[in-house]
């Protein structure tokens, strides 16, 4: 069995996938020396492992393993998700660069910069999109946030509605993992019309999507019945940069 660890950018395009880490396992004791080296890499506890895989606390979610358990596919699956791995039975796939970032002996994490925007005005539409570097962010800073190296990417900003909260040019983190709708938080979505946008966006009663601009010169939109359904929240900006 193989395990991957991929940088991946799949925001709203397929864009590439880059190996970051890559497991040859054979015996129980591999399987599970590998998925506590992630655990501890991503600064989980074992309960918190446990939730995020089986929906429980509790400290068996590894642990059996390495009492001698022979876990199913479906629960190595779980874990593996729950850990940001991709798990694979065969032989070995192609391998790609390995990313390593070290500052200062302190330990950093490339976060994928895509070439697509995010209008905060009307919808921009991204019809091809490429990887254009990373930047370098703090492990214990992004632990600290709840943000998954593997589960968020950078993209640019276009258009002054989000002002003065983001500017025209600014560059904006997206978590991928946070797609459920926290009211007047700011998320990055794609549009009943395929457009990617940036609103603070609001969901009333399951009746109406209210999508809310921070420059009052720009007016509130809705979106009700099925142009509710047509909207696909991308992730939620969790960090930007303003370019002076």
């Amino acid at each position: 069995m193989h395990i991957y660890t991929y940088l991946e950018t799949p925001c709203f395009l397929a864009w590439a996938r880059i190996l970051v880490h890559f497991y040859t396992v054979e015996t129980r004791e591999e399987l599970y020396a590998a998925f506590e080296s992630r655990r501890k890499e991503l600064g989980l506890s074992q309960s918190e492992l446990s939730i995020r895989a089986f929906g429980t606390s509790g400290t068996s979610a590894i642990q059996n393993i390495r009492r001698g358990s022979s876990p199913s596919v479906d629960k190595v699956a779980k874990i593996a998700r729950a850990l940001g791995l991709e798990f694979y039975i065969g032989p070995p796939r192609e391998t790609g660069p390995v990313y390593t970032v070290e500052l200062d002996g302190a330990d950093y994490a490339p976060i994928p910069r895509v070439d697509a925007r995010l209008a905060a005005g009307g919808g921009a539409m991204n019809d091809q999109v490429e990887r254009t570097g990373a930047l370098a962010f703090r492990r214990d800073w992004l632990r600290e946030r709840d943000i998954s190296p593997s589960d968020a990417c950078l993209l640019k900003v276009t258009g002054d509605s989000m002002a003065p909260t983001l500017y025209d040019g600014d560059l904006v983190m997206i978590d991928e993992r946070r797609t459920t709708i926290r009211n007047r938080h700011v998320y990055a979505f794609v549009d009943t019309d395929g457009a990617a946008r940036v609103k603070r966006v609001e969901l009333i009663e399951n009746e109406l999507i209210l999508l809310t601009s921070d420059n009052p010169t720009h007016p509130t939109e809705t979106r009700r019945g099925p142009d509710m359904n047509r909207i696909r929240i991308l992730g939620e900006i969790v960090w930007s940069a303003h370019a002076w």
